[in-house]
């Protein structure tokens, strides 16, 4: 039943040939390997279950999700790339990347995968045609107005401008850029070779950062998208609160070289979720100021998904826009499927997730009202009359990476309770319609049962891998009815269809290849680390018992719930 030949069901990508050594790891071309087929995970069903026929199969929603695309300004002056030198430090381990090489193209390799998802003929399994995107949050990289402007462009359609400041590149990967720790495409510097270049036998490429930042029109991804709030909409580089003085700083005219002379590192995290303009002290450089480089608020980002032709928010509402808030939910019209999005960023800093009861208890009302029956908070049964649909869970973070703490509310000093991952888990668990959580920000592909501990079924948590990192993917998400009770999440990744090697390309085409190979050689993402996952996390048929009104009753092969 499949429509579709651009999947890593026909083909993947790993590691090739060496093309040149460096000191510590090789630099690797890449090369087509063979194909994963989806594999089947019954933790939710019991082993006897098996996938049915595929013409009693009902498709119910196709979609892709994207996720922590962090589109930069790799020229901001309220970047701390410093940082970097401190990678081998695990004080600064929250800090770290803040900085990597292949930054400067990933909007070209954002364009591909919107280019590639446009030409799906359908989803693999059911060629159900791709109805909609879902991004869950890190689209941008510092909290940036010029940042949310390339994305919006990316997705939309329209003019992308990857520049700021002068006309010419001013930023760490410049060849008079003080600093060896940071990747000199061009070549050649006067401060000496590059750690890149000699660690990691990073190639030149003479005229790379004057391509990558020329401005270009895209026609965007072609179908709706949903968008998502996360930590780095939020904060300075995803970690330090928008202070006054950071604010000011973005838009001006001086960047830092090096941190403060006394810096006590101890307290560099704390300080800089804090009061990161304390890391603007030390040496500095002159560089062009630039208005577009505001910092956002959240009531910012969300009104500017309200833009030309798109009157419907891309699931933000009229509420949002009111409350200041950035969780929604959206009924899919076709298949009625409820998507709830969730607002896990901490504006007051800190790259953790939070949630607290007032949207708690927005969530469960949401819930409610697409459930006949299901647990109260005192574990009775509870029924309303309501129709039963299935749900998908869409946030930036996981239950596993929600903070262990107190957080302030915007505008008031009195700190609040959060609700921890383990309890919005066991919330989630009250409600049998709930087939998937799909999240990011830890930049890795993990699928993870999580069953209910009363024995009632449970539902799948879905991560998937940064765009801007490797293996730089898209991932398919079918809902297919099998028919017997059983819903199945069925995840396929895709690869953006650009040519392996950069040296085979031309154009935008050969930037977003470059990007992909530059991610790939990086030593924290080089394929064989965690970030690309196990096949079980990959190309995964996820069946969940569900009751709803939209699937049949399941048969004696799958759990009771």
């Amino acid at each position: 039943m499949g429509g579709t030949s651009l999947t890593t069901l026909d083909q993947t990508i790993g590691p090739g040939r060496i093309l040149r050594r460096g000191t510590a790891l090789p630099y690797r071309w890449l090369e087509h390997r063979a194909g994963e087929p989806h594999l089947v995970r019954n933790n939710l069903v019991g082993p006897r279950w098996q996938p049915p026929a595929p013409p009693d199969r009902r498709p119910l929603l196709c979609f892709a999700h994207m996720t922590d695309l962090q589109i930069a300004d790799v020229q901001s002056p309220a970047r701390f790339e410093f940082f970097q030198r401190e990678f081998g430090d695990p004080r600064f381990a929250a800090l770290l990347p803040v900085q990597r090489p292949q930054e400067a193209l990933v909007v070209h390799a954002v364009e591909a995968l919107a280019r590639t998802l446009r030409q799906l003929n359908g989803g693999p399994v059911t060629g159900t045609p791709l109805t909609m995107a879902v991004i869950t949050g890190d689209a941008i990289d510092n909290a940036q107005w010029n940042e949310l402007q390339m994305f919006l462009a990316l997705m939309d359609g329209g003019r992308v401008r990857p520049g700021s400041g002068g006309p010419s590149y001013e930023g760490v990967q410049s060849t008079d850029w003080p600093d060896q720790i940071f990747w000199r495409p061009e070549g050649e510097s006067p401060h000496g070779v590059d750690l890149w270049t000699g660690q990691y036998g990073f190639p030149s490429y003479p005229g790379l950062l004057d391509d990558a930042l020329t401005e270009f029109d895209t026609p965007g991804l072609g179908f709706p998208w949903l968008g998502c709030y996360g930590n780095h909409e939020a904060l300075v580089q995803g970690v330090g609160a928008q202070t006054r003085h950071v604010l000011e700083y973005l838009v001006g005219g001086r960047k830092p070289v090096d941190p403060p002379e006394q810096l006590d590192r101890d307290r560099a995290l704390e300080m800089f979720i804090r009061c990161p303009e304390a890391f603007l002290t030390g040496r500095q450089l002159p560089v062009t100021p630039d208005d577009a480089r505001r910092g956002i608020t959240r009531a910012e980002f969300v009104t500017a998904h309200f833009g030309a032709g798109h009157p419907h928010g891309h699931g933000f509402t009229s509420d949002n826009i009111r409350d200041s808030s950035a969780y929604y939910a959206y009924d899919d019209p076709a298949s009625g499927v409820r998507l709830i999005c969730l607002d896990t960023a901490c504006p007051q800093g800190g790259a953790d997730g939070v949630l607290d009861a007032v949207q708690e208890h927005w969530l469960e009302q949401r819930l409610i009202e697409v459930h006949s029956r299901y647990r109260a908070g005192d574990s009775r049964e509870a029924r309303s009359s309501h129709e039963d649909r299935p749900v998908v869970i869409l946030s930036h973070h996981g239950p596993d990476t929600f903070a262990d703490r107190h957080a302030l509310p915007d505008r008031a000093q009195e700190p609040r309770p959060l609700v921890q991952g383990g309890e919005l888990v066991a919330l989630l668990h009250r409600f049998p319609n709930v087939v998937v959580w799909l999240n990011g920000h830890r930049h890795i592909n993990q699928v993870q049962p999580r069953p209910d501990p009363a024995g009632y079924g449970g539902f799948w948590e879905v991560t998937t891998g940064s765009v801007m990192g490797w293996p730089s993917q898209a991932r398919l998400v079918e809902l297919v009815d099998n028919g017997d009770g059983t819903l199945s999440v069925v995840c396929t990744m895709v690869d953006h269809d650009s040519p392996l090697s950069p040296n085979l390309a031309q154009g935008r085409a050969r930037l977003a290849s470059l990007h992909r190979e530059l991610a790939a050689n990086v030593p924290w993402g080089v394929p064989g680390t965690p970030l690309a996952g196990t096949p079980g996390d990959r190309n995964v048929d996820l069946p969940v018992p569900i009751r709803s009104s939209t699937t049949a009753r399941r048969s004696s092969g799958a759990r009771s719930t």
